[in-house]
């Protein structure tokens, strides 16, 4: 998360005091513990998204992987900016490290070249958007929240698609 994320959160809170002191308030109540969790996974998983579609984006040989990994930079970076507006909007910080998982496996990914990083890239974007696609569907559901629950009822058709996507690369890779 940039700064310039979080000084529009702050942006946003400022006018929204001026304007309307419960509203405000109301604004900067906190998550509950499970919708806390998840928009710290959500935020945490969708920068990962976005950081290895640039590395896809240098090191990828297959056309559609390319534009795949441009279309994560794209639609994640952009619900990230979403996320990071309303989590600063709810008292909640997010981390800017990726988790230890999540550097391990881009680090073995940087160590892949050619059709086997476009087969490592592919194996991960499958794997990672079947878990985030059951993720925000539980979530649709549960989310206390309803600025969050908003967020992800919007956000899971995009999830979903790229994983439709996804599933359609898959197969060209083999032939590699």
């Amino acid at each position: 998360m940039t700064g310039k994320t979080l000084a529009a959160g702050a942006f946003t809170l400022a006018v929204l005091a001026a304007g309307n002191p419960a509203s405000a308030q109301s604004a900067k109540e906190s998550l509950s513990a499970p919708d806390r969790q998840f928009v710290m996974e959500a935020s945490e998983g969708g920068r990962t998204e976005v950081d290895l579609g640039e590395l896809a984006q240098r090191k990828a040989s297959n056309d559609a992987v390319r534009q795949f990994a441009q279309r994560m930079i794209a639609d994640h970076g952009k619900a990230g900016q979403e996320l990071a507006q309303l989590a600063a909007s709810k008292g909640v910080e997010l981390t800017t490290q990726p988790s230890r998982a999540d550097q391990r496996e881009k680090d073995q990914l940087t160590r892949q070249s050619g059709p086997a990083f476009d087969r490592g890239y592919v194996k991960m974007m499958v794997k990672d958007h079947e878990q985030d696609v059951a993720a925000f569907r539980k979530m649709s559901r549960q989310a206390k929240d309803r600025d969050l629950k908003e967020w992800v009822t919007k956000t899971l058709p995009v999830l979903e698609d790229h994983l439709k996507t996804i599933r359609q690369i898959e197969p060209q890779l083999a032939k590699q």
